[in-house]
């Protein structure tokens, strides 16, 4: 099981934001982990610009991208940007890309988000010529006219995830991709649910087993202060619960939020976690690292103590 963590983007002046993320991915190439993922939030740093970037102080590390929303570019655009960061950084570049949520793509953008199952199949019907490297993409479906030149065939290949958490989502994640990004999948959820249905599609249309990415916060503390990471998760991450895919999701699984997501307690506990998930069938872990404390260097302290341990946790894990 591939080891990851979230970097960036985080809170604070474009400044120092780049300083903070480019630390942070080279700490992560350090200490042997396998996948830096860069979040795409409405409000923040452009997710594939990150990418460039942390690729210029790394040259191991997979960077991906969880995840960049359809709507907001065309495929050709997408696949453009795409494809020259992946160059760039040395063919390591990790896609993921969704379909986003209403409150993003119609209450903040003002764009339609009707049959955003029909949509992602038609996108990646064209992203997916586009990345072929044939040298021309022409693809016509109900969403998208497309004959484009396009020249610009990819330095290795390029892997494009989906977040995908319903029964749609999930076959056309296996059927057109290399996987799936997850975000509040529980480990019963990714044994009975996504993962037979995601393993089945890829099955049906040939393609290899697909990689399933938990993303999950992750805490070192006490025993006793494991209800605190709890209520600090529900307090800074509980957003993502209002949306209706999430709430959809959650019915499949054990936990009934965000605190109940979360990997939190001492070495072992983290550790079991990890395996409860690689039991359960994800590929892929991508760590949210989630501090506790009262003042800001009380939260410091508490990061930089839950990396140190998930460094040791990798080495066992090898």
């Amino acid at each position: 099981m591939r080891i990851g963590v979230m970097v960036g983007p985080e809170r604070g002046d474009s400044a120092k934001k780049v300083s903070r993320m480019m630390a942070d991915v080279e700490w992560a190439e350090a200490a042997g982990l396998d996948t830096v993922w860069v979040p795409q939030v409405p409000n923040d740093f452009d997710a594939l610009t990150a990418v460039a970037l942390m690729g210029t102080r790394t040259s191991r590390i997979e960077i991906g991208t969880a995840v960049v929303p359809l709507q907001a570019q065309h495929p050709i655009a997408l696949s453009r940007q795409a494809l020259s960061v992946h160059a760039a950084i040395g063919g390591r570049l990790a896609l993921g890309v969704g379909p986003s949520h209403h409150w993003i793509v119609q209450d903040m953008l003002g764009l339609p988000y009707e049959k955003p199952a029909k949509l992602t199949r038609d996108y990646l019907d064209v992203l997916n010529a586009a990345l072929a490297g044939t040298g021309s993409v022409d693809v016509e479906n109900d969403t998208f006219t497309v004959h484009n030149p396009f020249d610009l065939p990819p330095v290795a290949p390029m892997p494009v995830f989906v977040a995908a958490l319903g029964p749609v989502m999930l076959n056309i994640a296996g059927e057109q991709a290399d996987g799936t990004v997850l975000w509040m999948a529980d480990d019963r959820n990714i044994a009975e649910h996504i993962g037979p249905r995601i393993r089945k599609a890829a099955d049906n249309v040939g393609r290899p087993a697909p990689r399933i990415v938990a993303g999950l916060p992750v805490c070192l503390c006490r025993p006793s202060e494991v209800d605190t990471a709890r209520e600090r998760a529900n307090r800074i991450l509980a957003e993502a619960e209002v949306s209706p895919n999430y709430q959809r999701l959650l019915e499949h699984g054990s936990v009934r939020d965000v605190g109940d997501l979360c990997i939190a307690g001492d070495e072992e506990a983290i550790m079991a976690g990890f395996r409860r998930y690689a039991e359960a069938g994800a590929t892929d872990i991508s760590m949210r690292l989630l501090p506790i404390g009262d003042t800001r260097d009380e939260l410091v302290a508490s990061k930089y103590r839950t990396r140190e341990v998930v460094a040791e946790l990798v080495k066992e894990l090898r």
